[in-house]
């Protein structure tokens, strides 16, 4: 127990019973960080305008998502498929907000 517990301290990877390694706290940290960099940044741009503001949401937003899809929800871990399945869910939603987008945009 305590040779896992200082590997999963120490940042290294550990074995799960499935066989997938999981990251130590070290990685999960660092991702926080992360997306705490990249809200302030969002803040940041939409400080300076509307346009800039959506832009930056448009921009910085998909890669907050992805990155707590790959990290805090396993994705990284997951086979293929499932990847595959929340990829087109996520291609569908854009479809679905470019056709709002342009309605409202063209109405």
């Amino acid at each position: 127990m305590n040779e896992h517990l200082s590997e999963t301290l120490s940042g290294h990877s550990a074995a799960t019973p499935s066989g997938h390694a999981s990251p130590g706290y070290r990685t999960f940290v660092v991702v926080w960080a992360v997306l705490v960099a990249l809200t302030g940044l969002l803040v940041l741009v939409s400080r300076s305008g509307q346009s800039a503001a959506v832009w930056g949401l448009l921009l910085i937003t998909p890669v907050k998502a992805a990155l707590v899809f790959y990290f805090f929800m396993h994705l990284r871990y997951e086979g293929l498929l499932l990847k595959a399945v929340v990829g087109v869910a996520l291609v569908t939603l854009l479809i679905f907000f470019s056709l709002l987008f342009s309605d409202v945009a063209f109405h």
